[in-house]
């Protein structure tokens, strides 16, 4: 279940940089990615849910990354790790079944997987900032 969880969430990081390239669908996208990419899980539901919460409060996402990463026009972010915010900020504020603090390592973990090497820091330092100032204590 972990395992499956977590290779979706790599399917809707490479959905989401596919689609800030190529447009499109990002539904469709996604489920060329799941038949590609993913044979072996069996349930998507997860992959769908995530893509949703990330395409419905993409505008509240990218002001949230903006706002905790002044020093990084949005733009000017590597698209890989844009994706792998877009993501994980979705799951740390708008996803109320994941732990905020799965939500952060799994958005590290993705950076290791897929980013460069200072990667992992700059996913860490933008979520852990937007887990400071956003969730209560």
């Amino acid at each position: 279940m972990a395992q499956d969880r977590h290779t979706l969430r790599q399917i809707v990081v490479q959905t989401i940089f596919a689609w800030e390239f190529h447009d499109g669908d990002p539904v469709q996208i996604l489920s060329y990615n799941l038949v590609n990419g993913a044979p072996s899980v069996t349930d998507n539901t997860f992959g769908y849910r995530l893509l949703d919460l990330v395409m419905k409060n993409r505008k509240k996402i990218k002001e949230k990354i903006a706002k905790h990463a002044p020093e990084w026009p949005f733009e000017k972010i590597a698209p890989i790790d844009r994706a792998i915010l877009e993501l994980s900020v979705a799951e740390l504020l708008f996803d109320k079944e994941i732990p905020d603090l799965v939500a952060i390592n799994e958005g590290i973990e993705l950076a290791k997987e897929f980013g460069t090497e200072s990667s992992p820091k700059f996913v860490n330092g933008v979520l852990s900032s937007i887990y400071e100032k956003v969730k209560p204590a």
